[in-house]
């Protein structure tokens, strides 16, 4: 039989792993969009961005862009971000910008940051991305040998986009 203390130190373990697991989205700003209509967001889409990205480096004889775990992170932050505030944006209300979030996520050199908004699925964001010039040189630049990619979308559906692209 279970007594009083173990349903309380069950119980206290499970709120300090909720908490651990809260954490980094707390510290990083995302905790008041979670209360503020964000139904879902994606992790683990550079993967699936990779053969795309990678297929139009390559008809431009470029050499291959590598998913990144932090770059993809930083992307995620800014979807989320973006899917909170319901804009497209690089700056945040807070006045955080590119070049503040990329220190903050320890992005070292050069980088750079794509977004977009309303795409269904990885390859259409990745064909909006191409067929903008901005955002193509971004992808295009030799300079860049890694990259991440991330989704968020708001209670009401809409999906909105980052890349993050780094030496």
């Amino acid at each position: 039989m279970t007594t009083g203390l173990e349903w309380r130190r069950a119980w206290g373990a499970l709120l300090t792993a909720a908490a651990i697991a809260a954490a980094p989205c707390l510290l990083s700003g995302c905790g008041a969009m979670l209360g503020s209509g964000l139904v879902a967001d994606s992790e683990g889409v550079t993967y699936s961005a990779t053969s795309y990205m990678n297929e139009a480096r390559a008809s431009n004889g470029l050499a291959p862009a590598s998913p990144d775990s932090k770059l993809e992170a930083a992307a995620l932050e800014q979807a989320r971000y973006m899917a909170a505030a319901g804009e497209m944006t690089h700056t945040t209300r807070t006045g955080r910008d590119f070049r503040s979030r990329k220190k903050d996520n320890e992005i070292k050199g050069t980088a750079a940051e794509n977004v977009a908004y309303g795409a269904t699925d990885v390859s259409r964001v990745m064909q909006m991305w191409m067929n903008s010039a901005p955002h193509r040189r971004n992808m295009l630049d030799p300079r860049f040998r890694h990259f991440g990619v991330a989704s968020a979308t708001d209670g009401e559906g809409r999906r909105y986009w980052a890349m993050v692209l780094g030496e």
